[in-house]
């Protein structure tokens, strides 16, 4: 992508209305725009990361056995009046009526849509185990939204339902989801740690929050150090192996490690002291088994063996990627402006032309540019006619791997000046050395 052809509206200044990090540098970043309280446009930037981040979050599901649909925003009152989450839901729900005066509501969340869908197409506990997911914008009516995407009223949300005949089989499926989430956390370059957390309004009684550790955090969390040193597990774990499943929940689960809103205080000091991680979190994922909560009520029913109808158990699953966008920020980030992450970077290289017009230059630029596009590489070519300092500027703020520059001494010496973002010394290469350091 040319940049002179690109929307990249840049902010020098941080705005005032921004609270954290993350904020601040995604509208200065051109990434998001605030269109009301809460409420935010994702400019051409930004909807990049969230592609990518939304992409690695449906791989992981698909590698599970989620399989994806896709559910309406609006929803009918009436779904929710009887699993008798209408009235108690409280004020975060926004409630509205359409022309013929039907009570509906923007989803916060799908419990009882998909508890619908499922009872309409499942009938016999042969057809278990299901886990269905979407990844769908939603609205929770914030009283203080703030911090930007993190807190924001409209978001987007991976949210994915499983569907089991008894306790046991949901057991499987909630591991199921608590190892994909480790490994979809460690592909977007976090270390998310599982927490013991409260359920809230979904309900049940077994959750874990997937918190990553950044001193901009929104809560005090508490856990063993050596969870920092736990190896994800790999892409060939066999998700159909409930043994193997266990014994990795197992390990996860096996230190201390708790939410403010869980911490126990005597079991955290019975640690050794060099052992005790006290730290800012920022939640980035949030799994709930809740048994029979919704389909008991909404009279989601299967045939079981002994021929009886049986109520599914079924568990609730969220990760929010354009909360994980800021996120990702939170956590990579240095004066400068953002530090992403390979695997969700809105371009993996920032091509810089310091002398637009100058034909060598412009040559040089010509041919790299195609060569790494033909590798599949995205790259943003800055072609404009802005000072080499502001160039700069902007590559460091928006935060692409690799910085790739050509200007008239550098080609005069056969060199082009390339950089890694992540803490790199800028080097004087061939043009061919830096096309192999960037494709590897």
């Amino acid at each position: 992508m040319r940049l002179s052809r690109y929307f990249l509206p840049i902010l020098r200044e941080a705005p005032k209305e921004a609270e954290i990090v993350s904020h601040r540098l995604m509208l200065r970043a051109g990434m998001i725009r605030q269109e009301a309280a809460g409420i935010y446009a994702w400019l051409p930037l930004g909807l990049r990361v969230l592609n990518k981040i939304a992409d690695i979050v449906r791989e992981e599901q698909n590698r599970a056995g989620a399989v994806e649909l896709l559910m309406p925003t609006l929803q009918l009152a009436d779904l929710w009046r009887e699993s008798g989450r209408y009235d108690a839901y409280g004020e975060e729900m926004l409630r509205i009526k359409d022309r013929h005066e039907r009570e509906m509501l923007y989803g916060p969340t799908n419990e009882e849509m998909i508890t619908e869908i499922f009872r309409a197409g499942v009938r016999s506990y042969k057809d278990l185990p299901k886990n269905l997911y979407h990844i769908q914008w939603k609205f929770r009516d914030e009283r203080r939204p703030r911090f930007g995407v993190m807190r924001s009223r409209e978001f987007l949300m991976k949210d994915a339902y499983s569907f089991d005949l008894d306790a046991e089989g949901a057991r499987t499926s909630y591991n199921r989801m608590f190892v994909a989430y480790l490994r979809t956390f460690a592909r977007l370059g976090l270390k998310a740690i599982p927490m013991r957390a409260d359920t809230g309004p979904i309900g049940g009684d077994l959750s874990h929050e997937f918190i990553i550790l950044a001193k901009t955090g929104e809560s005090e969390v508490f856990c063993h150090k050596n969870f920092l040193d736990f190896d994800t597990p790999p892409a060939s774990v066999d998700f159909d192996d409930p043994a193997a499943l266990q014994a990795i929940v197992d390990r996860w689960t096996s230190l201390y490690a708790a939410t403010e809103d869980m911490h126990d205080a005597g079991a955290f000091e019975a640690l050794a002291a060099d052992d005790r991680l006290s730290a800012r979190g920022i939640e980035v994922g949030h799994i709930f088994y809740f048994g029979t909560k919704y389909s008991v009520p909404m009279k989601a029913f299967v045939t079981g063996p002994d021929g009886r109808d049986t109520p599914v158990h079924m568990g609730s699953y969220g990760i929010g990627p354009s909360r994980l966008a800021a996120a990702i920020i939170e956590a990579g980030h240095d004066d400068a402006g953002i530090i992403w992450p390979d695997a969700v970077a809105p371009f993996r290289v920032g091509l810089v032309n310091l002398k637009p017009g100058d034909a060598a230059v412009d040559a040089a630029c010509e041919d790299l540019y195609a060569k790494l596009t033909g590798q599949g590489i995205d790259v943003l070519y800055d072609d404009t006619d802005e000072r080499a300092g502001s160039k700069f500027a902007t590559m460091e703020l928006i935060g692409l791997p690799w910085r790739l520059v050509v200007g008239p001494k550098g080609l005069a010496a056969g060199t082009v000046e390339l950089k890694r973002r992540a803490g790199g010394a800028a080097e004087q290469l061939s043009p061919e050395s830096a096309l192999a350091a960037i494709i590897g």
